[in-house]
């Protein structure tokens, strides 16, 4: 069976995923959500998105496309393409008994994988904020909204939040 491609995201309301490389707001409530949801999965992420991180994340295998000959990322698998990308998250996939592959970010392999992604776990952030990264527009011909939570804000959250799942109309 074939892995789900599942997009993981955090956007605020004008569609801002990052500033700078990084994220423009703390969410511990987000981030712990982000590593039950991606537990166990392996996840395609641009270069600047793992560099970002900084190290491979614990219980997942980390697949990094760059258009870099020759780029190292210890710890992590490296691709020149998406096509190389989906490829070796496939085969991870099926060695990690994985039900889904997790596209990661940043902006452009978000844009570049909307296609072919069947689901959006996404973090509706109450910001409207400065950033030079956003999410791509979504059609809600395409995409239907089939869960949503709005836990209490944490202590360590700085600002409001819901927890939205998206599904791809057709075939999703």
């Amino acid at each position: 069976m074939t892995p789900k491609l599942v997009a993981v995201v955090a956007r605020a309301q004008n569609g801002v995923i990052g500033v700078g490389n990084g994220l423009p707001w703390r969410l511990s409530s987000d981030l712990k959500r982000y590593k039950a949801r991606t537990w166990g999965r392996p996840m395609i992420m641009g270069r600047r998105t793992w560099e970002s991180i900084g190290r491979p994340l614990p219980g997942r295998e980390s697949v990094v496309v760059t258009r870099s000959p020759g780029y190292a990322a210890p710890g992590a698998h490296v691709a020149t393409s998406l096509t190389e990308s989906l490829a070796i998250a496939q085969r991870l996939a099926a060695e990690m008994a994985a039900p889904e592959i997790i596209v990661a970010g940043g902006a452009e392999i978000y844009r570049a994988l909307l296609d072919e992604t069947q689901m959006i776990e996404l973090t509706e952030v109450g910001l409207d904020i400065p950033g030079d990264a956003h999410f791509p527009e979504l059609s809600p011909l395409e995409w239907e909204e089939i869960a949503r939570e709005t836990p209490p804000r944490g202590d360590r959250d700085e600002a409001d939040f819901s927890f939205v799942t998206l599904r791809r109309r057709h075939g999703g």
